[in-house]
């Protein structure tokens, strides 16, 4: 996500990114819920429904990895102010998130010119408690600038 041109107040900043995060098909279906963002934090939430479970009964590392990845990349791309993928990341599973819902908050803590490194505490929430269950860091790297038309005009005649 990129950083509006002009100042944002935090609702419209956040409004902003819940839209962003609307688009994103794979965060709709399995219910990704945005309650924070400002440049370089985010907080996104999961509900943790029996389609997001593995056969222990708690919510599968592929979940609680999808939500760590996007609150990095939402984090760096905030950070940076312009549009953003995942280079890579790492995630340690500390415990099984066993609960009603996932709680990942992302932070940019070294951001340059075409990439920022973030840091994001993956919690299940629980009875009103929160568990840390997983820590994840992970890079972000600026996309490329997209073709101008005039350019791509000239390329396919």
């Amino acid at each position: 996500m990129a950083a509006p041109a002009q100042k944002a107040t935090p609702e419209q900043f956040l409004a902003m990114g819940q839209e962003v995060l609307a688009s994103q098909p794979f965060s709709v279906l399995v219910g990704a819920e945005m309650h924070a963002l400002r440049p370089g934090f985010i907080e996104l939430q999961l509900p943790i429904a029996d389609k997001l479970k593995q056969q222990h009964g708690f919510a599968h590392g592929g979940a609680v990895s999808y939500l760590a990845d996007n609150a990095l990349t939402f984090a760096g791309g905030t950070a940076m102010g312009v549009p953003v993928v995942t280079a890579e990341f790492k995630i340690n599973y500390l415990r099984p998130a066993v609960g009603a819902r996932l709680v990942a908050r992302a932070r940019a803590v070294h951001v340059g010119r075409s990439q920022a490194v973030c840091t994001c505490e993956v919690l299940v929430l629980d009875g009103g408690e929160e568990k840390l269950c997983a820590l994840a860091q992970g890079t972000v790297s600026r996309l490329p600038p997209a073709p101008d038309a005039r350019a791509e005009s000239n390329l396919n005649p």
